[in-house]
């Protein structure tokens, strides 16, 4: 299997506009489709329920460092994980491109992940995977699009803003975890809320929330966000939400960490953060690998099941 991710990374470095457009036809068809009982999931609009059996890898974002990514599945050994044991899911927080060098090889490879282990891969959608009417800056994808593509780049770009639509906005252990990009819409009360946030955008800020808000330790309820879009969330309101849908962790990304991973609201929520380098300058990646069957009360007993690199 360490050959095979080799063989994935190189494909990935050396892939052609033909394949890559292929690929992604192929894999949003996947996506799109996905419905009712799948593997280890639950599909309910675009929430993915996890029964809590099995082992789960968490990856936050990964902003086209190929390397890091390599670097995670390496060291973890997950794709032979999955390969021996059909409950084993990598979970992926989104935000794949932008800022670094390889955001075309990185689609590509967690692509070909999603196609060789259709019922153990999930993607969710990062603010760097949004709709069109929520700009984000930088976006490096569409230059880097045109230098590795040519003249033909669009069709590329556009084929994975046809993915973009597709993927999943959050993921749910019951009584354990919900897995979400960014932070908790405010006005959400039901699963359904959540799971249909991708349709019912921009008639309500369900979506935008989900994929730009963070938590503050110093926000009691909730502010404007400094980025522009979505929300600071106070331990108030993390406190709610994790009681209205019968977890004890929101598991996160979206922001960078300078040791790779972050905790706020005394426990309630785990920031990952999965890339190195520039324009970051944290000193390390993390990703967590778990048991989805053991119960954790706080974010903090957690700690043993992150791996830094």
């Amino acid at each position: 299997m360490q050959l095979s991710l080799k063989m994935l990374a190189k494909e990935a470095l050396e892939i052609k506009i033909e394949e890559f457009n292929s690929v992604v036809e192929e894999v949003t068809r996947l996506v799109c489709n996905e419905k009712g009982k799948i593997g280890n999931f639950e599909v309910l609009g675009r929430i993915l329920r996890i029964a809590p059996y099995g082992k789960a890898l968490i990856i936050g974002d990964l902003h086209g460092d190929l390397e890091s990514l390599v670097t995670i599945l390496d060291e973890s050994d997950f794709l032979k994980k999955m390969s021996q044991n059909s409950n084993s899911v990598i979970v992926f927080l989104g935000d794949y491109g932008d800022r670094g060098a390889y955001s075309a090889e990185v689609y590509h490879l967690i692509s070909r992940l999603k196609l060789l282990f259709p019922k153990q891969i999930i993607l969710l959608r990062g603010n760097h995977e949004g709709p069109k009417d929520i700009p984000w800056h930088p976006h490096d994808l569409p230059v880097q699009f045109q230098m590795k593509f040519g003249e033909k780049w669009q069709t590329a770009y556009s084929k994975l803003r046809e993915l973009f639509n597709c993927l999943y906005v959050a993921v749910l252990v019951e009584e354990r975890y919900l897995m979400i990009h960014g932070g908790f819409p405010l006005q959400a009360k039901t699963i359904e809320d959540l799971a249909y946030a991708n349709v019912r955008h921009p008639k309500d800020s369900f979506l935008e929330d989900m994929l730009w808000s963070d938590p503050d330790d110093e926000v009691k309820y909730f502010c404007a966000s400094p980025r522009g879009a979505g929300k600071l969330f106070g331990e108030k309101i993390t406190e709610e939400f994790l009681a209205r849908f019968n977890v004890k962790i929101l598991i996160r990304s979206h922001e960078s960490c300078s040791e790779g991973f972050k905790i706020n609201h005394h426990g309630k929520v785990l920031t990952i953060f999965s890339r190195k380098g520039p324009p970051y300058f944290n000193l390390y990646g993390a990703y967590l690998s778990l048991k989805l069957s053991e119960k954790f009360q706080n974010a903090e007993q957690l700690i043993p099941f992150i791996q830094r690199f």
